[in-house]
């Protein structure tokens, strides 16, 4: 089966996000080919290349969503009329005052126009542009929020949507590109699924979406402060949400993370029947020397690990560790982090320091000791925890304190390594705890000391969590699951899929023509003749095709290309 993996600043880069379940996808399921089609997020990410890829990746194409992409191209006369009612529909949509079926027609009938003329970079920063936006956000039936806009406020918003909508204008929707795929999968929502969508429309290849963090929340999230105006705020969660419930619409299947990613999904219009929830997959094996062995690591010591960030609550932490010191003066927390990057982390780090300095100054066990600070900020793959596995072996008890998450992987990480958690109830936490730690009100640090103190108090009481914290991680977060659980999927899909045959072997009516190529020429040998640029294989002379017809021939030398699609696997 030939899949066109979909994605948007992650794979097949070295960094972003869904690198690695993508990655870990592609090489376990690797009797399939595989076509990465990626968005890049900066230029910077570009300059870092890509991870190694294996052989089975058949395709790489990408895209900057960071840059501007002209071609040059303008409209004439009818094309600007056939602009001018596809961007009416989507933008009443987008401001209230149209439907979902509009918003869809406008969006397909965009990309339709990209696709014959080209120029919609242009069409959607002009003028023409913008007076059509101006006209539906002053229009009756729009949204209040949407009234207030101003001329900055719509050139804003034409810059965002001409950025959201450049997947349109891409020229990878061609028979030889993605109108030859078996199936899209697209590793997130919004604009990596744009390109699923117009393969579904332009060619019926089936569209599955796994989203592991739900990409209307993320935006809700990126765009609640910032420079952007309340009203262009307003226009750009109005298009996503509209984007959002098209793209769950027009998928057959959707594979949410967890059951909190799925509750969103529904909110948005996803329908049950197609959601499965694929949780992400794991690999158990880095920290079965920590799960399985004797050492339950320091007793005294709480560890947290993740990244350096106000998302992470770092102060409630702080102060609930303070509660915790003055009923255990033993206890020490070690908070372990990946090197910290930009200005905001920096000044968190910063603050988190100088809070830790003031909550615990340096402690001396005598008259002629060296003070030391029961808090420690640490980096991993420094001399204390060279691994990241070596951070969780260095406590008893792990602690998340998040007012946000989405999916924890540190504390599946935690859980892979038999640690007892303490967790705050925040996104999909209780989902993947089950019973096998404790779970706490976010931005409560009293409860968050006592659910520790009680861990630290209670020895069996950790092991026993721990144990159980180990076996539900095996049982539901390895590789080895989410690769059954796609596996599945993907056939699924292609068994319900129509079978697109060449003209070249099926007769007038659409029916296919008996002995269209000999059956010999699917022998898979080598044999000594023509050889085929497509397959660099060979196939013998008496099957080769006369002159005028070897391209048909040769489309069809590769045994898996003249198979039935439901039969590739």
């Amino acid at each position: 089966m030939r899949i066109a993996l979909l994605t948007d600043g992650g794979y097949p880069y070295t960094t972003g996000e869904s690198r690695l379940w993508c990655d870990r996808l592609v090489r376990g399921l690797a009797q399939h080919e595989f076509d990465i089609y990626a968005l890049s997020r900066s230029a910077q990410q570009e300059d870092q290349g890509w991870i190694p890829l294996p052989p089975q990746v058949q395709r790489v194409r990408t895209a900057p969503l960071w840059a501007p992409e002209d071609d040059g191209r303008s409209y004439g006369r009818r094309e600007r009329r056939r602009f001018v009612a596809s961007f009416k529909e989507l933008a009443a949509a987008v401001c209230g005052n149209g439907e979902q079926d509009g918003f869809a027609a406008g969006l397909y009938g965009l990309a339709e126009l990209a696709r014959e003329h080209g120029g919609l970079y242009a069409a959607l920063r002009s003028e023409l542009a913008i007076r059509v936006i101006e006209s539906a956000c002053r229009a009756p039936g729009a949204r209040r929020t949407v009234h207030a806009a101003g001329v900055p406020d719509y050139l804003a918003f034409a810059d965002q949507l001409e950025r959201a909508l450049r997947p349109l204008s891409l020229d990878w929707y061609g028979e030889d590109s993605l109108g030859a795929v078996d199936l899209c999968h697209a590793a997130s929502g919004g604009s990596a699924a744009l390109p699923g969508l117009l393969a579904k429309r332009f060619f019926g290849v089936p569209l599955l979406v796994t989203e592991y963090g739900v990409q209307l929340r993320a935006h809700y999230l990126a765009t609640g402060e910032g420079e952007l105006t309340a009203p262009v705020r307003a226009l750009l969660a109005a298009f996503q949400g509209a984007l959002a419930a098209e793209v769950y619409r027009q998928a057959s299947v959707i594979t949410p993370g967890n059951t909190h990613a799925r509750r969103w999904q529904e909110k948005c219009g996803a329908d049950r029947a197609k959601l499965r929830t694929v949780y992400p997959g794991m690999e158990a094996d880095r920290f079965a020397a920590v799960g399985e062995g004797a050492d339950s690591g320091d007793p005294a010591t709480l560890v947290w690990v993740g990244r350096i960030e106000p998302a992470k609550d770092l102060i409630a932490l702080l102060h609930a560790f303070a509660e915790v010191r003055k009923e255990e003066p033993r206890a020490r927390l070690r908070l372990f982090a990946a090197p910290v990057r930009g200005a905001e982390a920096a000044t968190y780090l910063a603050h988190c320091q100088a809070l830790a300095a003031q909550l615990f100054p340096d402690e001396a066990a005598g008259a002629h000791a060296v003070g030391d600070n029961p808090v420690s900020f640490e980096e991993i793959g420094g001399p204390e925890a060279p691994e990241l596995v070596d951070a969780y072996a260095a406590g008893g008890v792990i602690v998340l304190s998040s007012v946000v998450e989405g999916f924890p992987i540190s504390l599946v990480e935690a859980m892979f390594c038999g640690r007892a958690t303490v967790s705050t109830d925040v996104g999909a936490v209780v989902e993947v705890i089950g019973g096998t730690g404790l779970v706490v009100p976010p931005r409560n640090p009293r409860a968050l000391a006592n659910a520790c103190l009680a861990l630290l108090h209670d020895p069996e009481r950790r092991e026993r969590l721990g144990a159980a914290a180990r076996a539900r991680a095996l049982e539901l977060f390895t590789v080895e699951q989410n690769l059954t659980a796609f596996r599945g999927i993907y056939l699924e899909l292609i068994s319900h899929s129509p079978v697109r045959r060449d003209a070249e072997t099926v007769d007038a009516d659409g029916e296919p023509l008996p002995f269209a190529h000999p059956a010999e020429a699917q022998v898979p040998i080598p044999w000594p003749g023509t050889s085929t640029p497509q397959t660099g294989g060979r196939i013998p002379r008496w099957a080769a095709a006369p002159d005028g017809l070897a391209g048909a021939v040769a489309t069809r030398a590769t045994p898996k290309d003249a198979m039935p699609k439901e039969a590739r696997s």
